[in-house]
Protein backbone atom coordinates (compact mmCIF):
# COMPACT_ATOMS: atom_id res chain seq x y z
CA UNK A 1 0.00 0.00 0.00
CA UNK A 2 1.12 3.66 -0.73
CA UNK A 3 1.78 6.03 1.80
CA UNK A 4 -0.16 9.31 0.93
CA UNK A 5 1.85 12.37 2.25
CA UNK A 6 0.81 16.16 2.30
CA UNK A 7 3.26 18.14 0.05
CA UNK A 8 1.34 21.54 0.36
CA UNK A 9 -1.29 23.20 2.20
CA UNK A 10 -2.81 26.66 1.78
CA UNK A 11 -5.64 28.86 2.70
CA UNK A 12 -7.51 31.98 2.25
CA UNK A 13 -7.87 34.62 4.63
CA UNK A 14 -11.39 34.57 7.02
CA UNK A 15 -13.75 36.89 6.05
CA UNK A 16 -16.73 37.38 8.15
CA UNK A 17 -19.99 36.18 6.33
CA UNK A 18 -22.07 38.79 5.94
CA UNK A 19 -22.70 41.81 3.57
CA UNK A 20 -20.29 43.96 5.06
CA UNK A 21 -17.54 41.14 5.29
CA UNK A 22 -14.12 41.75 3.04
CA UNK A 23 -14.63 38.66 0.84
CA UNK A 24 -18.74 39.32 0.31
CA UNK A 25 -18.18 40.81 -2.88
CA UNK A 26 -15.71 38.06 -4.13
CA UNK A 27 -17.62 35.20 -6.46
CA UNK A 28 -16.65 31.78 -4.14
CA UNK A 29 -15.33 30.37 -7.30
CA UNK A 30 -12.21 32.53 -7.72
CA UNK A 31 -12.10 32.24 -4.05
CA UNK A 32 -11.56 28.65 -4.14
CA UNK A 33 -9.66 29.30 -7.98
CA UNK A 34 -6.99 31.47 -6.41
CA UNK A 35 -6.20 28.40 -3.92
CA UNK A 36 -5.92 25.84 -6.88
CA UNK A 37 -4.10 28.03 -9.10
CA UNK A 38 -1.57 28.84 -5.84
CA UNK A 39 -1.03 26.02 -4.73
CA UNK A 40 0.03 24.48 -8.24
CA UNK A 41 2.69 27.07 -9.41
CA UNK A 42 4.20 27.41 -5.90
CA UNK A 43 4.63 23.82 -5.91
CA UNK A 44 6.06 23.71 -9.78
CA UNK A 45 3.21 21.14 -10.65
CA UNK A 46 1.81 20.99 -14.21
CA UNK A 47 -2.02 21.03 -13.38
CA UNK A 48 -2.15 18.36 -16.22
CA UNK A 49 -0.96 15.82 -13.63
CA UNK A 50 -3.95 16.33 -11.31
CA UNK A 51 -6.05 13.01 -11.13
CA UNK A 52 -9.29 14.49 -9.53
CA UNK A 53 -9.78 17.77 -7.54
CA UNK A 54 -11.99 16.58 -4.33
CA UNK A 55 -13.86 19.51 -2.64
CA UNK A 56 -15.72 19.94 0.46
CA UNK A 57 -19.17 22.45 0.06
CA UNK A 58 -22.44 22.25 2.03
CA UNK A 59 -24.38 24.93 0.23
CA UNK A 60 -24.64 23.06 -3.12
CA UNK A 61 -26.98 25.87 -4.40
CA UNK A 62 -26.97 29.59 -6.24
CA UNK A 63 -23.33 30.60 -6.68
CA UNK A 64 -22.11 27.23 -5.12
CA UNK A 65 -23.97 24.55 -7.41
CA UNK A 66 -22.26 23.81 -10.48
CA UNK A 67 -19.58 22.04 -9.16
CA UNK A 68 -17.39 24.39 -7.24
CA UNK A 69 -14.45 22.35 -7.88
CA UNK A 70 -14.61 21.81 -11.67
CA UNK A 71 -15.61 25.98 -11.92
CA UNK A 72 -12.70 26.79 -10.14
CA UNK A 73 -10.27 24.78 -11.58
CA UNK A 74 -11.21 25.86 -14.86
CA UNK A 75 -10.87 29.62 -13.73
CA UNK A 76 -7.90 29.21 -12.61
CA UNK A 77 -6.40 27.82 -16.77
CA UNK A 78 -6.44 24.47 -15.46
CA UNK A 79 -6.43 21.96 -18.47
CA UNK A 80 -10.03 21.26 -19.62
CA UNK A 81 -9.16 16.83 -18.66
CA UNK A 82 -9.12 17.46 -14.86
CA UNK A 83 -11.86 16.45 -13.37
CA UNK A 84 -13.55 17.63 -10.06
CA UNK A 85 -16.34 16.02 -7.51
CA UNK A 86 -18.22 17.90 -4.49
CA UNK A 87 -18.61 16.19 -0.88
CA UNK A 88 -21.12 17.42 1.62
CA UNK A 89 -20.23 15.72 5.01
CA UNK A 90 -21.89 18.84 6.50
CA UNK A 91 -19.06 20.42 8.68
CA UNK A 92 -16.54 17.33 8.11
CA UNK A 93 -16.88 18.00 4.30
CA UNK A 94 -13.42 19.01 3.54
CA UNK A 95 -11.97 16.85 5.85
CA UNK A 96 -13.88 14.07 4.60
CA UNK A 97 -12.47 15.15 0.93
CA UNK A 98 -9.00 14.81 2.50
CA UNK A 99 -9.73 11.39 3.19
CA UNK A 100 -10.64 10.34 0.21
CA UNK A 101 -8.07 11.83 -1.88
CA UNK A 102 -5.30 9.75 0.91
CA UNK A 103 -7.12 6.84 0.46
CA UNK A 104 -7.39 6.83 -2.88
CA UNK A 105 -3.82 7.40 -3.22
CA UNK A 106 -3.07 4.76 -0.78
CA UNK A 107 -5.44 2.04 -2.75
CA UNK A 108 -3.50 3.03 -6.00
CA UNK A 109 -6.59 5.15 -7.66
CA UNK A 110 -4.87 8.33 -7.60
CA UNK A 111 -0.99 9.81 -7.38
CA UNK A 112 -1.63 13.17 -7.60
CA UNK A 113 -4.91 14.72 -5.99
CA UNK A 114 -6.01 18.62 -4.50
CA UNK A 115 -8.68 18.08 -1.45
CA UNK A 116 -10.13 21.05 -0.05
CA UNK A 117 -13.08 22.92 0.75
CA UNK A 118 -15.27 26.71 0.28
CA UNK A 119 -17.78 28.29 1.90
CA UNK A 120 -18.96 31.71 0.88
CA UNK A 121 -21.81 31.93 3.41
CA UNK A 122 -22.13 35.62 2.56
CA UNK A 123 -23.26 35.04 -0.98
CA UNK A 124 -24.95 31.21 -0.03
CA UNK A 125 -26.05 31.72 3.33
CA UNK A 126 -26.37 28.82 5.65
CA UNK A 127 -30.23 26.54 4.63
CA UNK A 128 -30.43 28.10 1.84
CA UNK A 129 -30.82 24.76 0.21
CA UNK A 130 -33.66 23.63 2.57
CA UNK A 131 -35.49 26.61 3.68
CA UNK A 132 -39.40 25.67 3.63
CA UNK A 133 -38.69 21.79 3.61
CA UNK A 134 -38.81 19.00 5.73
CA UNK A 135 -35.06 17.25 5.76
CA UNK A 136 -35.77 14.49 7.90
CA UNK A 137 -39.18 12.94 6.87
CA UNK A 138 -41.92 11.27 8.61
CA UNK A 139 -40.40 8.26 9.58
CA UNK A 140 -37.12 10.06 11.35
CA UNK A 141 -39.60 12.68 13.53
CA UNK A 142 -41.58 9.34 14.14
CA UNK A 143 -38.32 7.51 16.02
CA UNK A 144 -36.89 10.40 17.28
CA UNK A 145 -40.76 11.57 19.28
CA UNK A 146 -40.90 15.17 19.02
CA UNK A 147 -38.30 15.29 16.90
CA UNK A 148 -34.77 15.99 16.11
CA UNK A 149 -33.45 19.73 17.02
CA UNK A 150 -31.01 22.05 15.47
CA UNK A 151 -27.77 22.46 16.47
CA UNK A 152 -27.67 25.35 19.03
CA UNK A 153 -30.02 23.45 20.88
CA UNK A 154 -28.03 20.11 20.74
CA UNK A 155 -25.11 22.31 21.72
CA UNK A 156 -27.17 23.27 24.51
CA UNK A 157 -27.65 19.20 26.02
CA UNK A 158 -23.97 18.83 25.20
CA UNK A 159 -23.08 21.11 28.07
CA UNK A 160 -25.48 20.24 30.46
CA UNK A 161 -24.64 16.74 30.05
CA UNK A 162 -21.26 17.45 30.73
CA UNK A 163 -22.03 20.25 33.40
CA UNK A 164 -20.56 23.02 31.46
CA UNK A 165 -21.20 26.54 33.07
CA UNK A 166 -21.60 29.89 30.93
CA UNK A 167 -18.69 31.08 32.98
CA UNK A 168 -16.69 28.11 31.39
CA UNK A 169 -17.99 28.58 28.10
CA UNK A 170 -16.93 31.89 27.99
CA UNK A 171 -13.79 31.70 29.05
CA UNK A 172 -12.50 29.03 26.71
CA UNK A 173 -14.26 31.25 23.78
CA UNK A 174 -12.31 34.36 25.17
CA UNK A 175 -9.01 32.22 24.79
CA UNK A 176 -9.45 31.17 21.28
CA UNK A 177 -9.87 34.96 20.67
CA UNK A 178 -6.91 35.81 22.55
CA UNK A 179 -4.49 32.58 20.96
CA UNK A 180 -6.04 33.39 17.36
CA UNK A 181 -4.48 37.01 18.27
CA UNK A 182 -0.96 36.12 19.30
CA UNK A 183 -0.78 33.62 16.56
CA UNK A 184 -1.77 36.66 14.06
CA UNK A 185 0.85 39.33 16.08
CA UNK A 186 3.96 36.67 16.05
CA UNK A 187 3.07 35.90 12.15
CA UNK A 188 2.01 32.07 12.74
CA UNK A 189 -0.64 32.25 10.15
CA UNK A 190 1.29 33.97 7.31
CA UNK A 191 2.49 30.98 5.48
CA UNK A 192 -0.92 29.32 5.28
CA UNK A 193 -2.81 32.33 4.12
CA UNK A 194 -2.62 33.27 0.78
CA UNK A 195 -3.70 37.08 -0.58
CA UNK A 196 -7.12 37.31 -1.99
CA UNK A 197 -7.81 40.18 -4.75
CA UNK A 198 -10.44 42.11 -3.50
CA UNK A 199 -12.38 45.36 -4.35
CA UNK A 200 -10.78 47.01 -1.66
CA UNK A 201 -7.32 45.52 -2.55
CA UNK A 202 -5.29 42.46 -1.49
CA UNK A 203 -7.14 40.63 1.73
CA UNK A 204 -4.38 38.84 3.28
CA UNK A 205 -5.19 38.35 7.06
CA UNK A 206 -8.25 36.87 9.12
CA UNK A 207 -11.24 39.34 9.93
CA UNK A 208 -12.49 37.51 12.56
CA UNK A 209 -10.43 37.94 15.59
CA UNK A 210 -11.26 40.17 17.90
CA UNK A 211 -8.28 40.68 20.01
CA UNK A 212 -10.22 42.40 22.85
CA UNK A 213 -12.36 39.67 23.65
CA UNK A 214 -12.37 38.66 27.23
CA UNK A 215 -14.75 36.44 29.26
CA UNK A 216 -16.34 39.32 30.95
CA UNK A 217 -17.20 40.87 27.77
CA UNK A 218 -19.15 37.53 26.43
CA UNK A 219 -20.30 37.30 29.52
CA UNK A 220 -22.91 40.18 28.32
CA UNK A 221 -24.04 38.21 25.70
CA UNK A 222 -27.67 37.05 25.68
CA UNK A 223 -28.39 33.17 25.16
CA UNK A 224 -29.57 32.70 21.61
CA UNK A 225 -31.66 29.75 21.20
CA UNK A 226 -34.11 30.37 24.62
CA UNK A 227 -37.26 28.29 23.32
CA UNK A 228 -40.58 27.51 26.08
CA UNK A 229 -41.28 24.50 24.05
CA UNK A 230 -37.82 23.30 24.52
CA UNK A 231 -37.12 24.47 28.02
CA UNK A 232 -40.51 21.72 28.72
CA UNK A 233 -38.93 18.81 26.98
CA UNK A 234 -35.40 19.36 27.84
CA UNK A 235 -35.38 20.68 31.60
CA UNK A 236 -32.08 20.05 31.89
CA UNK A 237 -31.07 23.20 29.34
CA UNK A 238 -29.37 26.02 31.27
CA UNK A 239 -29.17 28.16 28.19
CA UNK A 240 -25.58 29.08 28.14
CA UNK A 241 -25.51 29.45 24.48
CA UNK A 242 -24.70 32.94 22.53
CA UNK A 243 -23.05 34.14 19.74
CA UNK A 244 -19.51 34.67 21.23
CA UNK A 245 -19.25 30.79 22.21
CA UNK A 246 -20.50 30.07 19.25
CA UNK A 247 -18.42 29.54 15.78
CA UNK A 248 -18.46 32.59 13.30
CA UNK A 249 -20.16 32.57 10.37
CA UNK A 250 -17.79 33.32 7.55
CA UNK A 251 -16.11 32.98 4.17
CA UNK A 252 -13.35 31.36 3.09
CA UNK A 253 -11.49 28.38 0.95
CA UNK A 254 -9.08 25.74 1.81
CA UNK A 255 -6.62 23.15 -0.24
CA UNK A 256 -4.38 20.52 0.22
CA UNK A 257 -1.63 18.87 -2.32
CA UNK A 258 -1.85 15.38 -1.54
CA UNK A 259 0.08 12.64 -3.42
CA UNK A 260 1.51 9.34 -2.74
CA UNK A 261 5.22 9.75 -1.54
CA UNK A 262 7.07 8.40 -4.28
CA UNK A 263 5.52 10.24 -7.01
CA UNK A 264 6.58 13.54 -4.52
CA UNK A 265 10.08 12.21 -4.78
CA UNK A 266 10.31 11.95 -8.13
CA UNK A 267 8.82 15.46 -8.89
CA UNK A 268 11.53 16.38 -6.37
CA UNK A 269 9.24 17.78 -3.66
CA UNK A 270 9.66 17.23 0.00
CA UNK A 271 6.62 15.69 1.80
CA UNK A 272 5.63 17.60 5.09
CA UNK A 273 3.18 15.15 6.76
CA UNK A 274 2.32 11.51 6.14
CA UNK A 275 -1.18 10.24 6.89
CA UNK A 276 -1.76 7.61 9.96
CA UNK A 277 -5.20 7.14 10.65
CA UNK A 278 -8.75 8.12 9.38
CA UNK A 279 -11.75 7.34 11.30
CA UNK A 280 -15.69 7.94 10.78
CA UNK A 281 -18.59 7.37 13.31
CA UNK A 282 -22.28 8.92 14.04
CA UNK A 283 -23.83 9.16 16.75
CA UNK A 284 -26.49 10.26 18.52
CA UNK A 285 -28.42 12.54 16.27
CA UNK A 286 -30.47 14.45 18.98
CA UNK A 287 -27.13 15.43 20.87
CA UNK A 288 -25.98 15.47 17.28
CA UNK A 289 -21.95 17.39 18.35
CA UNK A 290 -20.64 14.19 20.22
CA UNK A 291 -19.41 11.85 17.96
CA UNK A 292 -15.90 13.27 18.11
CA UNK A 293 -15.17 11.30 20.95
CA UNK A 294 -15.84 8.16 19.39
CA UNK A 295 -14.22 8.88 16.30
CA UNK A 296 -11.26 10.19 18.13
CA UNK A 297 -11.00 6.86 20.03
CA UNK A 298 -11.42 4.47 17.52
CA UNK A 299 -8.51 6.38 15.32
CA UNK A 300 -6.09 6.24 18.23
CA UNK A 301 -7.07 2.76 18.18
CA UNK A 302 -6.11 1.80 14.52
CA UNK A 303 -2.88 4.10 14.74
CA UNK A 304 -1.85 1.81 18.29
CA UNK A 305 -1.54 5.45 19.84
CA UNK A 306 -2.61 6.77 23.14
CA UNK A 307 -3.79 10.70 23.60
CA UNK A 308 0.10 11.43 25.37
CA UNK A 309 1.07 10.49 21.66
CA UNK A 310 -0.06 13.39 20.01
CA UNK A 311 1.19 16.89 20.22
CA UNK A 312 -1.11 18.92 18.70
CA UNK A 313 -5.22 18.52 18.55
CA UNK A 314 -7.69 20.33 16.26
CA UNK A 315 -11.36 20.06 17.67
CA UNK A 316 -13.39 22.17 15.37
CA UNK A 317 -15.19 24.72 18.05
CA UNK A 318 -19.02 24.86 16.49
CA UNK A 319 -19.52 25.85 19.93
CA UNK A 320 -17.46 25.71 23.07
CA UNK A 321 -19.62 22.82 24.53
CA UNK A 322 -17.75 20.34 21.36
CA UNK A 323 -14.23 20.97 22.24
CA UNK A 324 -14.51 21.19 26.07
CA UNK A 325 -16.53 17.84 26.23
CA UNK A 326 -14.10 16.15 24.13
CA UNK A 327 -11.51 17.45 26.71
CA UNK A 328 -13.33 16.16 29.72
CA UNK A 329 -13.30 12.60 28.13
CA UNK A 330 -9.71 12.47 27.06
CA UNK A 331 -8.25 14.44 30.08
CA UNK A 332 -5.59 16.53 27.02
CA UNK A 333 -4.33 19.56 28.90
CA UNK A 334 -5.03 22.87 27.42
CA UNK A 335 -1.82 23.51 25.64
CA UNK A 336 -2.42 20.84 23.30
CA UNK A 337 -6.19 21.69 22.57
CA UNK A 338 -6.80 23.94 19.59
CA UNK A 339 -3.36 26.05 20.29
CA UNK A 340 -3.57 29.00 17.54
CA UNK A 341 -7.38 29.34 18.21
CA UNK A 342 -10.17 27.63 16.52
CA UNK A 343 -13.79 28.75 14.72
CA UNK A 344 -14.89 31.17 17.45
CA UNK A 345 -11.87 33.40 16.68
CA UNK A 346 -11.14 31.89 13.08
CA UNK A 347 -14.54 31.56 12.02
CA UNK A 348 -16.33 28.36 10.50
CA UNK A 349 -16.54 28.23 6.54
CA UNK A 350 -18.44 24.84 7.05
CA UNK A 351 -17.68 22.94 3.91
CA UNK A 352 -13.88 25.07 4.05
CA UNK A 353 -13.36 23.93 7.63
CA UNK A 354 -12.00 20.65 7.80
CA UNK A 355 -9.41 21.57 5.10
CA UNK A 356 -8.45 24.56 7.01
CA UNK A 357 -7.96 23.13 10.58
CA UNK A 358 -5.17 20.50 9.06
CA UNK A 359 -3.62 23.75 7.06
CA UNK A 360 -3.69 25.23 10.26
CA UNK A 361 -2.72 21.98 12.41
CA UNK A 362 0.50 20.89 9.48
CA UNK A 363 1.97 24.58 9.87
CA UNK A 364 1.50 24.64 14.22
CA UNK A 365 3.44 21.36 13.93
CA UNK A 366 6.35 22.49 11.65
CA UNK A 367 6.90 25.32 13.86
CA UNK A 368 6.30 23.76 17.57
CA UNK A 369 8.64 20.77 16.32
CA UNK A 370 5.74 18.21 17.27
CA UNK A 371 5.24 15.08 15.39
CA UNK A 372 2.07 13.56 15.68
CA UNK A 373 -1.61 15.84 15.08
CA UNK A 374 -5.05 14.78 15.36
CA UNK A 375 -8.07 16.65 14.25
CA UNK A 376 -11.76 15.82 14.33
CA UNK A 377 -14.63 17.73 13.39
CA UNK A 378 -18.58 17.16 14.71
CA UNK A 379 -21.07 17.17 11.61
CA UNK A 380 -24.59 17.23 11.47
CA UNK A 381 -26.99 15.12 12.00
CA UNK A 382 -24.25 13.52 14.72
CA UNK A 383 -21.41 12.33 12.85
CA UNK A 384 -17.74 13.05 13.00
CA UNK A 385 -14.79 12.43 10.65
CA UNK A 386 -11.19 11.57 12.55
CA UNK A 387 -7.91 12.40 11.37
CA UNK A 388 -3.96 11.50 12.69
CA UNK A 389 -1.16 12.26 10.51
CA UNK A 390 2.78 12.59 11.46
CA UNK A 391 4.64 15.61 10.36
CA UNK A 392 8.01 14.75 8.30
CA UNK A 393 11.15 16.21 8.67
Amino acid sequence: MKNAVIVDALRTPMGRGKASGSLARTHPVELLATALGTLTERNGIDPALIDDILIGCVGQVGEQSATPGRMAALAAGFPEHVPSTTIDRKCGSSQQAVHFAAQGIMAGAYDIVIAGGLESMSRVPMGMARQGTDPFGPSVTQRYGPGLVGQGISAELVAARWSLSRAQLDDYSARSHQRAAQTQREGGFEREIIAIDTDDGPMRADETIRAQTTADTLAELKPAFVNDDIQARFPEIGWHITAGNSSQITDGASALLIMSEDRARELGLKPRARFVAFDVIADDPLMMLTAPIPATRRALKKAGMAPGDIDHFEVNEAFAPVPLAWQAEFGVDDARLNPRGGAIALGHPLGASGARLMTTMLHALEDSGGRYGLQTMCEAGGMANATIIERLD
